[in-house]
């Protein structure tokens, strides 16, 4: 009840006409403050008019005035700042650690401010406010969409630059990054243990023999354990047994590697082919990707064919019929999505270039959206998405704030309160993608 209120205060839903103290002064709202999501009152710097007279400080909001002794605020000196005590029930007067008197006012919440708020709060949907979204104005919803791919950004860079204090070598950041996405979700924690155990530098060394980059990305995935026929398997086995001696390398547990419920073509052995394609062609690639992060351009990067005997293969020692297996498009925009994007974004932060930030912001909007269920969930409700900045910034929604049920923090709900009439009904959630 008591965020509630505060939601109500912020934003300025309370019935303002009437408003005084428990004294009979007229109270006037100039600025409600700023939140303050720390301990201490909950806004700060509010200006309020009272009696004539401008008082500039700290508002404290509870649904009883009893509630600032229940919580000891008249012995916290960090509450001898509040200008105005804001409550539902004015059931007691409240006072500094002085023993000066604090003026209250009592809130008053239209009815119909609370029947949404309770609702939205108390529904058990995810995203209760579906069926009514297309009523949020399209200048609204692309506001919030902006600012939700931004911080989506934000909360991917946070992990990379976690890496780059750990390695400093950006090359190396992103050599770990891509390996990590090229797990799509399923393997994505065995294909970052597998990068972390093979610096990069030892792959850049063997780069015009893909032989050699197969032969330690296979090893060092545990994957070329054990007894084969395959003369091919043979030969990258004592190709991995020089080079793991070479290098001083310890593989990790070919079990962490998962295949069931995988499609084929996503076998951990097809996608460390994929790898070592791209790695074979591309030098360090973050290069690359700093001087042109143009979507066409980076497709050729990584759609390289496999070698040989992975289109005939999709594990060792069983022979399946002919195909090719590039990484192909859909794939490759998962990748730049995922791994180009936010590494791009993460450097221009960490340099402070606000080119390379523009830039990848730019690279998903030149992105076409991305399609899945939980994307599809909020197309069928009325938003229009053009891009991959879109359906990024829907998911950072779901994820962030419909799941999280922080509905008082979402933009929607804001302009669906503002409108007034409650939500009647729903759109039923679906299963949410990776």
């Amino acid at each position: 009840m008591e965020r509630l209120l505060q939601y109500v205060w912020k934003y300025r839903f309370y019935d303002e006409a009437g408003m005084c103290t428990a004294e009979g002064l007229p109270v006037t709202v100039i600025d409600p403050g700023i939140q303050n999501p720390d301990a201490g009152p909950d806004f700060f710097n509010a200006k309020i008019r009272i009696a004539g007279t401008v008082w500039a400080g700290c508002v404290e909001i509870h649904r009883k005035a009893s509630e600032w002794h229940t919580h000891h605020h008249d012995r916290d000196p960090a509450y001898d700042s509040v200008i105005l005590h804001v409550v539902e029930e004015d059931d007691t007067p409240v006072r500094r650690t002085n023993g000066e008197t604090i003026r209250q006012a009592v809130i008053r919440v239209p009815p119909r401010v609370r029947e949404h708020m309770e609702w939205l709060l108390a529904h058990d949907t995810q995203s209760p406010c579906l069926e009514r979204i297309s009523e949020v104005e399209s200048i609204h919803m692309s506001a919030w969409l902006n600012a939700l791919v931004g911080e989506r950004l934000e909360r991917k860079t946070a992990a990379v630059l976690t890496l780059q204090e750990r390695y400093e070598d950006w090359n190396e950041v992103f050599y770990i990054t891509l390996m990590r996405n090229f797990g799509f979700g399923t393997n994505s924690d065995a294909f970052e243990w597998l990068a972390e155990s093979l610096p990069f530098h030892c792959i850049r060394k063997h780069r015009d023999n893909r032989l050699s980059i197969e032969a330690l990305l296979f090893g060092q995935a545990g994957l070329l354990a054990g007894t084969y026929n395959d003369p091919y398997c043979r030969l990258l086995q004592r190709e991995y047994a020089f080079l793991q001696t070479k290098y001083r390398l310890k593989p990790v547990e070919g079990f962490l590697f998962r295949k069931l419920r995988i499609r084929p073509v996503n076998f951990p052995h097809i996608r460390l082919a994929q790898l070592a394609a791209i790695w074979s062609t591309n030098d360090t690639l973050f290069s690359e990707v700093l001087e042109n992060s143009r979507p066409e351009i980076l497709n050729d990067r990584f759609n390289i064919p496999v070698s040989d005997y992975w289109e005939t293969h999709y594990h060792f020692d069983a022979v399946s019929p002919s195909r090719k297996k590039p990484v192909g498009a859909n794939t490759v925009h998962v990748i730049l999505i995922n791994t180009v994007a936010p590494v791009l974004f993460a450097y221009g932060k960490k340099k402070q270039q606000p080119e390379y930030t523009t830039r990848a912001l730019q690279l998903l909007e030149d992105l076409p959206p991305e399609r899945n269920s939980l994307v599809k969930t909020f197309t069928r409700a009325g938003i229009r998405v053009k891009s991959a900045a879109d359906t990024q910034a829907l998911i950072q929604l779901r994820r962030e704030y419909c799941e999280k049920k922080k509905c008082l923090y979402c933009r929607i709900a804001y302009h669906l309160i503002r409108k007034g009439s409650p939500v009647k009904s729903c759109v039923p959630a679906t299963a949410n993608d990776k």
